[in-house]
Parts: C-alpha cells; structure tokens; sequence
C-alpha cells in the first residue's frame, strides 16, 4: 500500500481538528492550577494509548461490552458539557483528589484530549479506510503527529498562561466553555435519536 502525502495531511488535520487541542488550553490551565500541575509526559502517553488502543479493538471492545458507537457519543458530550458549565459559571464539578493521579486520566487524557468525538472519528477513518483498501496505518502517523503537538501544548502552559494573563485567561476560558457547550450539544442531537425507540 502506497503512502499518499495529500491523505496524510488530510488525516493529521482532521485529527488535529477534532482533539481540538489549542481550544483545550483554558480548561487545561484551569486543571493544572486546580490540582497544581499537569504531567505533560503522562498525559500524551495515555492520549495515546487510548487512541492506539480504539485504533485497533475500539469497536469489538464496545460491542463486548454492549455499547454501540453512539451511546459511547453521548456519554462522552455529557462529560464535555459539564466541562463547559464549569468554565462558563465558575462551579467545581471536577474536583481535585489528595494525589490526583486519576485527574491526569478524567478529565484531561479523557474525555478532553482522547474524548468520544476522537475516539469515534478513529474508529470511523480507520473503517473507511480498509473499505477502501488504502493504507490505514497512516491514520496512527496521523495519531502520532498529534500527541507530538499535544505534548508541546502542555509543556507550554505556564508560558501561554504569562501571555494571556488572568483577565484574558477569564475571557478565552468562557469563550471556549460556549464552543465546549456547542460541541457536546451538537454530538448529543447527532447521536442521542437514534438511541431512543
């Protein structure tokens, strides 16, 4: 199988676009100052994993379990649209545990980083793909680019965070909150009727 470049950097887009990573960055501030830091290593390790994993069992896994591709949707736009409340009204909903390893998995690895709408559109292109019999291991060169700028972006927070300073902070963390809210409500109705008989 021949590696396209155009289908490449179509893939690594569409990921970059869905992950959404630069969109994150007001909640991942607001996270890393809740818990008092974020392990930028772990975080993309287990991004990835998740990734990786859903790339090769994501659908028999949901299937063992007795989820389809849609109830996972919803349940993960429930969790981004908490995530949402929380940056736009200031309530605690993601509360930080003594020791928090946990936060590095829930909220941040997921549903923020490696959310349903990730994990699905993996699951999809890689679907589309052996349909097609074109080289679906490009999807994980596409995966791979990702985590690289994921890692950057945490690594970069302090810095980002100087720049924009608290009251410019306040504002792009709401902002995104309503683009969060958008986004876990555009899931849900996309997913949610075909669930309901």
């Amino acid at each position: 199988m021949q590696f396209n470049l155009q289908e490449f950097l179509t893939l690594t887009f569409t990921l970059f676009a869905v992950i959404d990573i630069v969109g994150s960055i007001p909640m991942l501030i607001s996270i890393k100052q809740k818990m008092g830091g974020i392990n930028a290593w772990k975080v993309t390790l287990i991004s990835g994993a998740l990734m990786v994993l859903f790339f090769f069992i994501g659908k028999p896994f949901l299937n063992i379990l007795g989820v389809d591709i849609r109830s996972f949707a919803v349940a993960g736009s429930i969790v981004i649209f908490i995530l949402g409340l929380e940056m736009i009204l200031g309530i605690e909903f993601f509360k930080p545990e003594q020791g928090a390893p946990t936060g590095t998995v829930v909220p941040i690895a997921f549903p923020l980083i490696a959310g349903s709408g990730t994990l699905t559109t993996i699951m999809s292109l890689k679907a589309t793909f052996e349909r097609a019999e074109r080289n679906e291991y490009m999807i994980l060169l596409a995966i791979l680019i990702n985590l690289v700028v994921i890692y950057l972006v945490l690594r970069s927070l302090n810095m980002i965070e100087k720049v924009l300073g608290k009251s410019g902070l306040m504002a792009v963390r709401k902002f995104f909150g309503v683009i969060l809210l958008a986004i876990a409500v555009k899931v849900f109705a996309t997913n949610a009727p075909g669930l309901i008989k």
